[in-house]
């Protein structure tokens, strides 16, 4: 069992990985070893809230297949081990920010003193640029 939060855990068997050969930096060995990882959980089958599933697959758009399962692909480093904590890692990450309940926004209007002050410092703002213009000459007659 992993655990994300203190109200959710994922089950080891949810998560399935594949190692794959890297690109970048390794010399000869990145064409020898299998050292990326591609981390796949079937978002739709697993013991996640309903909630934090729909919450999930809206905050992992690109990363999410038709089917409903999130692919993480871990590169970064060089190690197997450390790819698959780095994929482990950011699929916990995603869980936790998803677990996250939105704020409900509530519309508010501006209050009148608030309108009030704004006005006047338009009007202040005005004022101050109408004396930047060119000043008439006066006839003494």
């Amino acid at each position: 069992m992993i655990q994300v939060t203190s109200s959710i855990a994922m089950d080891d068997s949810e998560i399935r990985e594949e190692f794959i050969h890297a690109s970048g930096p390794g010399g000869q060995n990145v064409n020898k070893v299998s050292t990326a990882v591609r981390l796949h959980f079937d978002i739709n089958s697993s013991s996640l809230p309903e909630a934090v599933g729909r919450r999930l697959i809206a905050l992992a758009r690109g990363r999410v297949t038709e089917a409903g399962i999130l692919v993480i692909d871990a590169r970064r480093f060089r190690t197997q081990s450390a790819n698959r904590e780095d994929a482990l890692q950011r699929l916990i990450e995603l869980v936790r920010e998803a677990s996250v309940e939105p704020k409900v926004h509530h519309r508010t209007r501006p209050t009148r003193g608030s309108k009030e002050r704004r006005l006047k410092a338009k009007h202040h703002r005005s004022d101050t640029k109408q004396l930047r213009g060119a000043i008439s000459a006066i006839d003494d007659k």
